[in-house]
């Protein structure tokens, strides 16, 4: 297989157009075959829920000695792309992202992995913050309710595909089962991260009036999933990343 149209180049791995595929090469020869295989599994079991909007999974191979799964490739523009492309559409563009979140945690898959016990383990494994922050983190945890909604797990912009055919969902690897608030939580966090922070509590607002949930409900979450987004050590994340972990009550 030659590998020649580059459509992504990420941290661990790059992505390119192979005869009708999106190839995804991990970058490091020695990745473990738990990981690779992981990602597969739970693109597979994410596809048995029969949610339309999942690209295939086609193939898992080595290339040139390197990991690769291989995905029906999906044409078309991000949505991030369009919201730079016509910012005036944006308010649009994030209600069809809220629409697309609520379908996706409809879906239930009782064999995926479970998010609080991911939560868990992230926060458990971090050595940038006391124990006693650990403690307040894993006890609001524990106290949050236990569903079993299929959550994406990194629903942003970047991972939602639009062509003529429809709109497509990509990037599956850290999907679980668990509560829809937190998936939430996640996206809010992503559009912060990423300097958004009007499009954050816009897409907050819109996404608790259609279910009729409760601001605060998702809010209890953020300080969880912003502890367990430092375990990913990136350095431009982790200032704003701690000011979010303060176990303080929001108004």
């Amino acid at each position: 297989m030659t590998l020649k149209n580059m459509i992504s180049d990420g941290e661990k791995v790059q992505v390119f157009e192979v005869d009708g595929k999106a190839v995804k090469v991990f970058k490091d020869p020695n990745e473990p075959k738990s990981v690779v295989l992981y990602e597969a599994l739970t693109h597979s079991r994410v596809e048995e829920t029969g949610y339309s909007r999942v690209p295939a999974l086609e193939e898992v191979t080595k290339i040139d000695g390197k990991w690769a799964i291989s995905y029906q490739f999906v044409k078309g523009d991000t949505l991030s792309e369009l919201m730079k492309k016509d910012p005036k559409k944006a308010d649009e563009y994030l209600e069809q992202m809220v629409d697309l979140q609520i379908e996706i945690n409809s879906q239930r898959s009782p064999k995926i992995s479970r998010l609080k016990d991911y939560l868990k383990r992230s926060i458990e494994g971090l050595d940038m913050i006391d124990d006693v922050k650990k403690y307040e983190l894993l006890t609001r945890l524990e106290s949050m309710p236990k569903h079993v909604k299929l959550c994406h797990g990194e629903f942003t912009p970047d991972n939602i595909i639009i062509n003529d055919d429809g709109v497509f969902v990509v990037d599956w690897l850290k999907a679980k089962q668990g509560n829809a608030s937190a998936d939430v939580a996640k996206t809010y966090l992503w559009f912060c991260l990423h300097h958004h922070t009007e499009y954050a509590e816009k897409y907050l607002k819109l996404y608790c009036k259609k279910t009729g949930t409760a601001v605060k409900y998702v809010q209890d979450w953020l300080p969880i999933v912003a502890a367990a987004q430092l375990k990913f050590k990136r350095p431009e994340e982790r200032e704003l990343l701690l000011t979010w972990i303060d176990i303080a009550d929001y108004e």
